[in-house]
């Protein structure tokens, strides 16, 4: 059943299409493709992307499996990347509180903590080698 959204002129579905909230449709977050021309964008604007902000770009709300589906792809998309020699992306997604990668993303990593001013740090090195990296090369 579609509900109308009162004052809308419309569902409220399709207000929120209309007001660039969600898109149109939605993509699955497993998409390499979407995703990574979503962080190569971010990257190009020189900016990180949060969790719930890249799921929003897909189409979904945030829930932990949906991120959870998320951290596989971006996993795929920084192996594909490092086999190009392309700088990871999945350092551009980060959590909205402190803006930096969820806990997961530190396993196997060389950083001394993943938290507070070292972890900043560490992370905002990664992030600037994509951003210049990007910048500088032909859109997609």
């Amino acid at each position: 059943m579609t509900r109308a959204a009162p004052g809308f002129g419309g569902t409220l579905s399709q207000w929120l299409e209309a007001e660039g909230i969600v898109p149109a449709e939605a993509h699955d977050p497993g998409d390499v493709v979407r995703v990574r021309a979503l962080l190569v964008g971010a990257a190009r604007e020189g900016r990180a992307l949060s969790y719930s902000e890249l799921l929003g770009k897909l189409g979904h709300r945030f829930t932990r499996p949906r991120m959870r589906a998320v951290c596989r792809t971006l996993d795929a998309i920084d192996r594909e990347g490092g086999a190009a020699d392309e700088p990871a992306l999945a350092v551009l997604v980060v959590r909205e509180g402190d803006r930096l990668p969820g806990q997961g993303w530190w396993i196997g990593r060389d950083a001394v903590a993943w938290t507070g001013p070292v972890a900043r740090g560490y992370v905002d090195g990664l992030q600037q080698v994509a951003f210049d990296y990007w910048a500088g090369t032909a859109s997609d």
